[in-house]
């Protein structure tokens, strides 16, 4: 087996379903063209429960940004989508963190011929946000977590509020701003910000295992964001 080979094998994959997908770990009902990860003893997992729910995706179409964005990110995760007519799955591009799409973009702003495409690049993602609701959901960050650093609440909403099927801030309740949608949001960021639970995932750790690591972690966060020092 090649190096590249067993890199591939390794990679962490999403997939576009083509057909109605439930999440068999909480129950949520997908649609079509849900993106899901198939786990061999879990089925599939919408991207929230699949941990995956913070990335951003970064289509296919610039080698140069796809390159130096894997470089950049803790974790990534590879899209495919089935094609009917070559019988196969192709890529369609990769889940990365957004800080490190944008660091790839500014390393290859220099490059003149990549300038166009990394203006519709960041169009298409402004395009992704609603703005009005996502306002909405960073005002109930900060008020259900009034002691969170300043500006976070928004990088919350931004994350949770993204358009893809499975993203926490998408379901039902969160977009009554229901409270314990905004824990559940609050908390997937802490777990990926403030703990080492993305590099534990790299090193092979188990979903759960690793989330056992990190627990403590996270709940001694939350309560400082929630009642601050007192």
């Amino acid at each position: 087996m090649t190096e590249r080979t067993a890199k591939s094998r390794n990679e962490l994959k999403v997939f576009v379903s083509s057909r109605d997908s439930t999440c068999d770990e909480c129950g949520e009902e997908l649609g079509r063209r849900a993106w899901i990860v198939l786990r061999e003893d879990k089925g599939a997992l919408c991207l929230t429960c699949a941990d995956l729910d913070h990335l951003a995706f970064l289509p296919s179409g610039d080698a140069a940004v796809t390159r130096r964005s894997r470089k950049h990110s803790k974790l990534a995760a590879v899209v495919l989508k089935w094609s009917r007519a070559r019988k196969r799955y192709e890529r369609q591009g990769l889940l990365v963190e957004e800080s490190a799409i944008e660091q790839a973009e500014e390393e290859c702003a220099a490059d003149a011929t990549q300038r166009a495409e990394r203006r519709a690049q960041a169009a298409i993602r402004r395009a992704e946000l609603d703005e009005e609701y996502g306002e909405q959901f960073a005002a109930r960050v900060r008020e259900v977590f009034p002691h969170c650093p300043p500006g976070r609440e928004r990088l919350i909403a931004k994350h949770a509020c993204r358009k893809y099927s499975g993203r926490v801030g998408r379901c039902a309740a969160a977009k009554e701003l229901d409270e314990k949608a905004v824990r559940l949001a609050v908390t997937a960021h802490v777990r990926h910000a403030e703990t080492g639970y993305d590099a534990l995932l790299t090193r092979g750790f188990d979903r759960t295992e690793a989330r056992g690591i990190v627990g403590g972690k996270i709940s001694g966060v939350l309560m400082l964001w929630e009642f601050g020092d007192a």
